[in-house]
Parts: structure tokens; sequence; C-alpha cells
């Protein structure tokens, strides 16, 4: 099953994925945890909440940090996969496709959700919703927005399951058949 993740900054989204696909499996069996973002050790700040992250995921899952997700999920074996996040990959492309200077994403959003669409195994992807603030102020912020709200929908599309994670608390917007 695929399960879309979405909820605001804190909004503890990353902490139910976790234990959803944790709960959804035997209990020692491996989860492959995609880190979407980069390191950047120069912000201490931003190590921190990644160590906070590693710190509580079970020993037995395998971390991966890719800028590339969609190449990572067609990658034989299909093993249960838990990717956080895809505001944090967005952002990733963006930049590489020089999107923030009128560049397309088209291409790696298309490979991404034909690799969603053909995951053979469990896949939670966790996704910031960016539909709950007021209009960006700057043209890189109404960008990202526009295109994160548009890839959160196309990527709903194609989940079984889709929950809005709102201070701790699940919402199911799309419950499995």
């Amino acid at each position: 099953m695929r399960t879309l993740v979405l909820g605001g900054i804190r909004s503890g989204k990353s902490r139910w994925a976790e234990d959803a696909i944790a709960n959804a499996l035997a209990p020692d069996q491996p989860v492959r945890y995609l880190a979407a973002g980069s390191l950047d050790r120069a912000d201490p700040d931003w190590m921190a909440r990644i160590a906070r992250h590693r710190d509580r995921r079970p020993g037995h899952w395998t971390t991966e940090e890719t800028g590339d997700v969609a190449r990572v999920l067609q990658q034989p074996p299909s093993v249960p996969t838990l990717v956080d996040d895809l505001g944090t990959w967005l952002t990733g492309a963006l930049d590489r496709h020089r999107g923030w200077d009128g560049g397309s994403v088209d291409e790696p959003v298309a490979q991404l959700l034909r690799a969603v669409r053909a995951f053979e195994s469990t896949l939670m992807l966790v996704s910031p919703e960016v539909g709950l603030t007021v209009v960006p102020a700057t043209a890189a912020g109404r960008r990202f927005a526009d295109e994160l709200g548009s890839l959160n929908q196309r990527v709903a599309d194609l989940c079984e399951q889709v929950v809005l994670v709102v201070a701790g608390q699940p919402l199911m917007i799309k419950a499995p058949a």
C-alpha cells in the first residue's frame, strides 16, 4: 500500500509515518528510509534535527540520503520504504533544474510519479501541506507552494491512503478501499 502523510512543520507527520510503517510490518522487517534532504554540517540546527530523526528509528532500518528518490525507488528489490520528505526533495529538484529562475521540474516530478506508481512494496511518503498558510510574499515562495501543492495532489491520486497529521493527531483523508 502507498500512503501519503501530510502535515505542517513540527506537526508530527514524520513520527506518525515511522510508527505507521513499523506497525504495519513484522517487528524485525527491514525498512529503507530515504532521507531526501542534504546534510549541511555548517548548520548545527539542521544537523540536530536530522540526528533526532535518526535516533528514533529502529536499528534494523537502513537510511539513504538521496536527492534522487525516483532512482532509488526503481532499484530492486522493492522493500518497505519511507520517504521523508517530498518538500525537501522538491527544493533540491528546483535547485538542480534552475526552477527558482524559471527552469522546469516537470521531468523529475514525472520520474518520481512513475516510480511511486510502479513501486511494489509498502511505501510511505511524507510531505509538508502548503495549502493552509498565506500566499508567500516572494516569487520563490509562491513557486515552491504551487509546485508542492501540485505534487501533493498528484501523489495523493496514486496513493491508496492519505493522512493529514495535525498536532500529532492523524486525520484520514483517503482510506484504502
